[in-house]
C-alpha cells in the first residue's frame, strides 16, 4: 500500500475534494482512503505480482485441462485479458529449442499469472493474431478463451489422443484493458524460469513483456523504452 500526496490549496478545497468521488492516479490502482484535511489519497494495486514469479498456470494438453502449478485443476477452458505476452523460439525448461507462446494475465483473485504453449497451439495463436490485426485489435485488447481440442494419431500402431489449444476472443472492456496496459508500463513482466540468460531467445511477437535491466541482451531495443517501476507502488 502506498500514499499519493496531493497539494490542497486550502482547507475548503480539501473539504470539497472529500465530498467528491476520488479518482486513482493509475487505472490498476484503487483508492483506499482520503485524508479530509489534506486531500491526500491512499491507494493500493488491484493486482498482485512478485516480479519474475507470476502464478503458474499449466496447460496439460495430455489431459486437456488447465491447472495451477500442476496440482489444482481449473477446468477445460480458461478466459482472460492478456496483460503481456511474447511468442519466441528458445531452449527453455530442458525441452530443446521450440517455438513458445508465453502469456501473462490477471486471474479472478487479482494474481498475475503466466501460461505457456508450444507446437500447434502456438500456430493457432499466431493465426488468431493475424485476424486481430485486420480487426484493428491487439491480443492485449481482447478476452481470450483457450479451449483444448482433442486430436488423434497413431503411436506404435495404436491410436493415441492429444490436445492442442484453440483460441477465440471477444473485445474486452476498455477500462480493464487500460488497467492492464498501465500495469505493464509500470512493471517488468517476465518469468524467471523461462529465461536462459544466454541471449538466444528469438522474439517474434512481443506485447507488454519487458525484462529487468540485467536481461536486456534478450530483448529488442524498442522494448527498453518504458522505465521499470519499483516494486512498491508510489505515484507522485
Amino acid at each position: 500500500m502506498a500514499t499519493t500526496p496531493k497539494n490542497a490549496a486550502s482547507a475548503a478545497t480539501a473539504a470539497l475534494a472529500a465530498t467528491e468521488t476520488p479518482t486513482a492516479s493509475r487505472a490498476y490502482l484503487e483508492v483506499v482512503s482520503v485524508d479530509v484535511e489534506t486531500g491526500e489519497l491512499t491507494e493500493k494495486s488491484r493486482f498482485r505480482y512478485l516480479p519474475g514469479h507470476p502464478k503458474q498456470i499449466r496447460a496439460d494438453l495430455k489431459a486437456g485441462v488447465f491447472n495451477v502449478g500442476g496440482d489444482k485443476v481449473l477446468g477445460k477452458t480458461i478466459s482472460f485479458i492478456p496483460v503481456a505476452l511474447r511468442i519466441f523460439s528458445d531452449n527453455i525448461l530442458n525441452m530443446g529449442r521450440k517455438v513458445w507462446a508465453e502469456l501473462f494475465f490477471v486471474d479472478e483473485s487479482g494474481a498475475v499469472c503466466a501460461v505457456l504453449f508450444h507446437g500447434y497451439s502456438v500456430e493457432n495463436l499466431q493465426k488468431l493474431n493475424a485476424s486481430l490485426f485486420y480487426d484493428d485489435l491487439n491480443l492485449t485488447d481482447v478476452v481470450l478463451t483457450v479451449t483444448p481440442v482433442k486430436k488423434q494419431t497413431e503411436k506404435d500402431g495404436k491410436p493415441a489422443t492429444y490436445f492442442i489449444a484453440d483460441f477465440s476472443y471477444v473485445a474486452a472492456d476498455p477500462a480493464e484493458v487500460q488497467a492492464r496496459q498501465e500495469f505493464a508500463q509500470d512493471f517488468d513482466l517476465y518469468r524467471e524460469e523461462t529465461l536462459t540468460g544466454t541471449g538466444t531467445a528469438d522474439l517474434r511477437i512481443v506485447q507488454g513483456y519487458r525484462l529487468p535491466a540485467g536481461y536486456h541482451t534478450e530483448q529488442p531495443a524498442q522494448l527498453n523504452a518504458a522505465p521499470a517501476a519499483e516494486a512498491a507502488i508510489v505515484i507522485e
